[in-house]
């Protein structure tokens, strides 16, 4: 494996050890480089390259030691960290100067500064390097720790929101379980073995069709509505001509992504609320279509609507419990899709009840948003 990578894909700090080294060896690099080009733009001989090539090799050599050092001490107490951070770049300040200076004066015994002034004037250009490279090492290493507890914290939330999601769509299949098995268990009683086999053989067609996904995914809408159509068979063996449901689908949104068993929850409100108390049941239309750049779905029926006792007055919105409810479906598209959404219940002035969601127009195989944004 080479060890400069720099134009492979992926994030320069994917491989901290190779980066490190990348870093480490281009850096020092420079660094000779610049002190080379310098001293012989000041006129020095080219023998003077000699010393700043082992001067660089000492620094780089210094460094390494450093870098251990400071690796042990990064996650140490604060004021341990940087008490011992400066003692050792100090003490390697002073070794770094010592042998720069030794060497400097082996190769020019004849200098006027002397071994002091030669130390003097190296620990400040080797306390300068040395400083710049600790601070460059740890304002890196903090960077790269902050990245990591934000991916963490993304991915925490991640994880928290495909849980909420899942919890969400988990309340669903217990409360419809719940009123098909009393129905089955009506029929039953009843003696009315072929009604409760029917029943039953759609019921596992539905579990089939629906255990299949998986709790957080989204599916089409023409997926959501042969669920629905399987969902309305099993009650249309409870209801008969009291449940009387309508489609009215544009194809040109039959491709939309949406969470699954999103609509299911709607029409069983509609069946509580508008078939059940009426004798004459009731009609319960579902529509889709464009409405610019998002999907418009509406629920509506013919029942009796809301009466005064039973609606929020700040919301118009029942206040009866049905288990899941339409808070369940808010919640659920606030996952999927965040604020791009809309979500209206509209009750009729006599009769009737509608709920109209928007989303984002997403067709199969494009990416989706919200929480489930990559």
């Amino acid at each position: 494996m080479p060890l400069f990578r720099l134009s492979s894909p992926g994030p320069f700090f994917d491989n901290k050890v190779r980066a490190f080294w990348n870093l480490q060896i281009l850096g020092w690099t420079a660094w000779l480089g610049l002190r080379g080009v310098s001293g012989l733009a000041n006129g020095q001989p080219l023998t003077f390259l000699i010393p700043m090539l082992i001067s660089a090799i000492t620094g780089f050599s210094l460094t390494l030691i450093l870098s251990v050092c400071y690796r042990a001490l990064i996650n140490r107490r604060p004021i341990l960290m940087w008490g011992v951070s400066f003692g050792l770049a100090g003490l390697a300040t002073a070794l770094w100067a010592f042998i720069d200076a030794w060497v400097a004066q082996i190769q020019n015994p004849a200098s006027e500064l002397g071994f002091t002034g030669l130390l003097l004037g190296s620990f400040y250009i080797d306390a300068t390097s040395l400083g710049a490279w600790s601070a460059l090492y740890f304002a890196i290493n903090y960077f790269l720790q902050l990245e990591e507890q934000n991916d963490r914290v993304i991915r925490l939330e991640a994880q928290a929101a495909s849980a909420q999601l899942a919890m969400l769509r988990y309340q669903l299949n217990p409360h419809f379980l719940f009123n098909t098995l009393n129905s089955i268990s009506t029929l039953v009683l009843l003696k009315q073995s072929e009604p409760a086999n029917a029943m039953l053989s759609r019921l596992s067609a539905f579990l089939r069709y629906t255990l299949a996904n998986e709790p957080t995914a989204q599916v089409t809408l023409a997926q959501e509505i042969e669920t629905l159509k399987l969902y309305l068979d099993i009650e249309k063996m409870r209801f008969e001509e009291r449940l009387r449901p309508h489609f009215a689908i544009d194809p040109v949104v039959a491709r939309a992504r949406l969470p699954s068993l999103l609509l299911q929850p709607l029409v069983e409100n509609a069946i509580k609320y508008a078939v059940t108390p009426q004798e004459d049941g009731a009609d319960i239309t579902i529509s889709a279509q464009l409405a610019g750049q998002n999907v418009r779905i509406a629920v509506s029926d013919t029942g009796a609507g809301l009466s005064a006792d039973r609606t929020d007055p700040t919301t118009g919105v029942a206040t009866e419990s049905t288990g899941v409810g339409l808070a369940n479906i808010r919640d659920r598209l606030a996952q999927a899709f965040g604020d791009q959404h809309r979500f209206d219940v509209q009750a009729g002035a006599e009769s009737g009840f509608t709920v109209v969601i928007e989303f984002p127009f997403q067709p199969d195989g494009q990416m989706t948003i919200g929480t489930e944004r990559t």
